[in-house]
């Protein structure tokens, strides 16, 4: 009697391509949140912000996508990513209407910072794990940059995008229509979103999804290690990778928030927002770069090459005041581009690392848990870093910390262990 499990024997449709591309593209709409430093330079004088209260509504929602990426990432692995991502675009669009109802700090912490943070959250949570499902272990990294780097890439079309919005309608019209905007997005992306049926599996040798048959017919299948949630936090690397993430997310995030304020206070420079989308094409492309390299070099080499290298260009960012403002500009033009392809590429290799460490069943919530790492990290140094700013007018003593934390996490990559032996076609250490 045939089962719901037996399948065509014939090649299935690939559609990992297609998964992929609307991952990719659902992260470029959540990438909103990397503009925050264009929104926050908007936000009138009359509104009486301090500098630490404009970091508040982007620290929040930092720490607030993080930690709803736990259930949300429990519900992705249950119930399938086309619902959770939906949620996510419902979210992010309630919580941008929101904010641009109210002018006061805790209405854009509420609607910026709870409710978009938590649909950022819900669609960052479903975008990733239909995609690697679809791809062979040797394309981890690859796959998971190129979902990434839409989050990072976002800031080219929405630094520039929110910056003609706010100064032709003014913020609080500007917020409305991003809220939209991306609501439809989202939600319509959403859609396009599925893993693989869970009887079938890739068929020896390198090849796609075309080449899966039904789980009877590809002989028997591989050992595989898989990690529920609890066994995983009893594993030393979790913590490990933990404060390494947290590391170097929060120092790139910290620049994130603030680099228009940076440049406008190193250089008066007012076109921040140029830097702003010149660290998002770094940033994207760093998730990509990183991931492949990480496919073939390891994934503990490149982390550590990007946090060295990541702590020298944060210190180099303090020094990059010249007498000219075109020649200030020619320096952080590419110090901003770097910062934003070292700190992209944490996006891809700790996914990457979780996958091939933990396993894929319970990949969303496990990822899920290490991403917490990445909101503390954000949350702290963020906010931070403005009220560094508010105490002595300088963001310097912020980039020394930073850049300490960064070569404390570059140190950690050798205290990182796999949580058990496993023979893989991609390399890990």
């Amino acid at each position: 009697m045939a089962t719901a499990d037996v399948v065509s024997e014939e090649p299935i449709k690939n559609i990992g391509w297609r998964v992929t591309f609307a991952g990719m593209g659902v992260n470029l709409a959540l990438g909103i949140l990397y503009t925050w430093s264009v929104i926050s330079k908007g936000i009138p004088d009359a509104w009486n912000w301090s500098e630490a209260a404009k970091s508040l509504p982007y620290a929040i929602a930092c720490l607030v996508f993080s930690i709803v990426m736990v259930p949300a990432g429990r519900l992705q692995d249950r119930i399938g990513p086309r619902l959770v991502a939906s949620i996510g675009g419902v979210l992010v669009g309630l919580g941008m209407v929101l904010a641009s109802l109210t002018t006061s700090v805790i209405g854009y912490v509420v609607g910026f910072g709870v409710l978009a943070g938590a649909g950022i959250g819900f669609g960052y949570a479903s975008a990733t794990p239909p995609a690697v499902k679809w791809f062979p272990a040797a394309k981890t990294g690859l796959i998971a940059g190129i979902v990434v780097s839409g989050f990072g890439l976002a800031s080219v079309y929405a630094a520039p995008l929110a910056k003609y919005l706010v100064g032709a309608i003014g913020l609080e019209k500007a917020m409305l229509a991003l809220g939209a905007l991306f609501f439809v997005v989202v939600v319509g992306l959403a859609q396009l979103l599925r893993p693989p049926h869970k009887a079938l599996q890739f068929a020896k040798g390198p090849g796609n999804v075309g080449s899966m048959k039904a789980e009877h017919a590809a002989g028997p299948p591989a050992k595989k290690e898989e990690f529920t949630p609890r066994e995983m936090l009893r594993t030393t690397p979790f913590y490990v990778l933990w404060f390494m993430y947290a590391c170097g997310a929060g120092a790139g995030l910290m620049i994130i928030a603030k680099l228009a304020a940076i440049a406008k206070q190193q250089a008066g420079l007012e076109p921040g927002f140029l830097l702003v989308a010149v660290l998002a094409v770094g940033n994207g492309a760093g998730r990509v770069i990183a991931g492949i390299l990480s496919d073939k070099m390891g994934r503990k080499r490149i982390l550590f090459m990007c946090f060295g290298a990541q702590a020298v260009m944060v210190v180099l960012l303090s020094m990059a005041r010249v007498n000219t403002v075109l020649a200030t500009m020619a320096v952080m033009i590419p110090l901003s581009a770097l910062i934003g392809a070292n700190y992209g590429a944490n996006l891809a290799l700790f996914p990457s690392i979780i996958k091939d460490y933990y396993g894929l069943k319970n990949f969303g919530v496990n990822y899920g848990l290490v991403f917490t790492a990445w909101g503390v990290g954000g949350f702290m140094l963020a906010l931070l870093a403005g009220k560094i700013y508010d105490a002595t007018k300088s963001f310097s003593y912020a980039y020394y910390g930073a850049s300490g934390l960064l070569i404390l996490a570059a140190a950690a990559v050798f205290f990182v262990k796999s949580p058990y032996h496993k023979v893989s076609a991609t390399r890990i250490d």
